[in-house]
């Protein structure tokens, strides 16, 4: 008897301590509002709902970025099932404005500012009426969601709608702390956590700060327009080496882990699906068909090629509800750039790369004269600048017919049909170089 009562004691004690302690979580969004950022803030979400905290503070200084970044952003703050606030240090500007007014609550540090939300390319250019129709829409519903005023929402998205006292149909909206608080988008004017904890009178507060762990950022890192480049710049020089190369090597493998990285990136972040991987993987296909099974370079060649262009570009864009040129051109700016790039690296190594240091510490470079023991095979040499017939095709090794005999040949690297002439250009030992001649 008396340790069931010593043990209703004790769950009742429980109970009664972590009702008077509260668990408040404290994310950051700061800097540029991209696609990296959306799984650190599900992550604190998630965190939060399932040690069942009583508060998730965003602390927001942006001036904007991605919308589709934003969209994501906001739609699982709404869907957070714990109580959320935004705690707007300094600026919450475009694309922060909006998650911001996702937040059920929202306070601003003195001298902050929320607002202008019009959609702009990366040259800072408005676009056109659709994406600014979409974006009213977005900061019109998350306004009325939370209870906040809608057509002043609107209005930092469109300069037309005016508000009295405020300003007139030329000017977008921004609001300073005391002008948020006055046209109720805000609710508080507070400088510290500690401060906005008092308000609501949430007592005994364990405040749990969460960073971006090592993954979230290594994502992030992937996900930066120069990085997302060089990783298919390498995947693309690194598999071209390895096509017109024996074996396999360090460059082939450098290819596929820098491809995994791409679509792998993309595919946590939402801008890649299996579609796009398989097309990538079909492409690779078609293009190896092309190289080693069907003469010439026809339409597997330029069906595989078409594929994997349109692979990359589809990893580089996400699926948005409206059709967003902004995101469209600079997908296609840095695609162009990674593919230029990776032709001029492709076409260097091809002329130079035999000529390097590198090179010649991994092929035998030297002479080897008759005085060291070792010689060429003596029976082949006669064929030097003969000329003869290719029995087979050539890609680039096969078999060509000097003097009625069957001789195994190799080109320079170049495709030789059969039937065509050659001629033996040079021998090292019993291997064969030949050179297509016109007939």
């Amino acid at each position: 008897m008396k340790k069931l009562f010593f043990l209703i004691l004790f769950c009742l004690t429980t109970i009664f301590s972590y009702s008077q302690s509260s668990k408040v979580y404290v994310g950051k969004i700061e800097g540029d509002i991209d696609l990296g950022l959306v799984p650190y803030v599900k992550r604190t979400i998630s965190e939060a709902e399932n040690n069942l905290a009583k508060l998730i503070i965003f602390e927001i200084n942006t001036f904007g970025g991605r919308v589709d970044a934003a969209t994501q952003l906001k739609d699982a703050i709404i869907n957070s099932k714990v109580k959320t606030l935004a705690f707007i240090d300094k600026r919450a500007i475009s694309a922060g404005a909006l998650i911001s007014l996702s937040c059920e609550k929202i306070v601003m540090v003195p001298g902050a500012s929320i607002g202008a939300s019009t959609v702009v390319d990366q040259a800072g250019k408005k676009q056109a009426e659709k994406y600014q129709s979409y974006m009213r829409s977005e900061m019109r519903a998350t306004a009325e969601k939370n209870g906040r005023p809608a057509d002043i929402a609107e209005g930092m998205v469109d300069e037309r709608i005016s508000i009295e006292g405020l300003v007139d149909s030329t000017q977008l909206i921004t609001l300073t702390t005391d002008e948020a608080i006055k046209y109720k988008i805000a609710d508080f004017k507070l400088s510290t956590i500690d401060e906005v904890l008092d308000s609501l009178g949430i007592e005994n507060a364990e405040i749990e700060t969460l960073d971006s762990n090592w993954a979230e950022a290594f994502i992030r890192f992937l996900n930066n327009p120069v990085i997302s480049s060089l990783l298919i710049m390498i995947g693309l020089v690194g598999l071209f080496t390895e096509v017109k190369s024996p074996g396999w090597g360090v460059p082939g493998t450098a290819g596929v882990v820098a491809l995994i990285l791409f679509f792998g990136a993309g595919y946590i972040l939402e801008l890649a699906s299996a579609f796009e991987i398989v097309l990538f993987i079909v492409g690779i296909a078609l293009l190896l068909v092309e190289f080693f099974v069907i003469p010439g370079f026809g339409i597997f060649g330029f069906g595989g090629i078409a594929l994997i262009i349109i692979s990359l570009f589809l990893g580089l864009i996400s699926d948005f509800p409206v059709i967003n040129f902004a995101i469209i051109e600079e997908a296609i700016i840095q695609l162009a750039i990674s593919l230029v790039l990776s032709l001029l690296i492709i076409l260097i190594l091809w002329k130079y790369l035999p000529k390097t240091a590198m090179f010649k510490k991994l092929v035998l470079d030297d002479n080897i004269d008759a005085t060291s023991g070792y010689t060429t095979d003596e029976k082949y040499q006669h064929l030097m600048e003969k000329e003869g017939i290719a029995h087979t095709d050539l890609r680039p090794a096969g078999t060509a017919i000097f003097e009625n005999k069957k001789i195994d040949v190799v080109t320079e690297g170049d495709y030789v049909e059969k039937s065509s002439n050659v001629k033996v250009i040079h021998i090292e030992g019993s291997k064969i170089v030949v050179r297509k001649i016109a007939d």
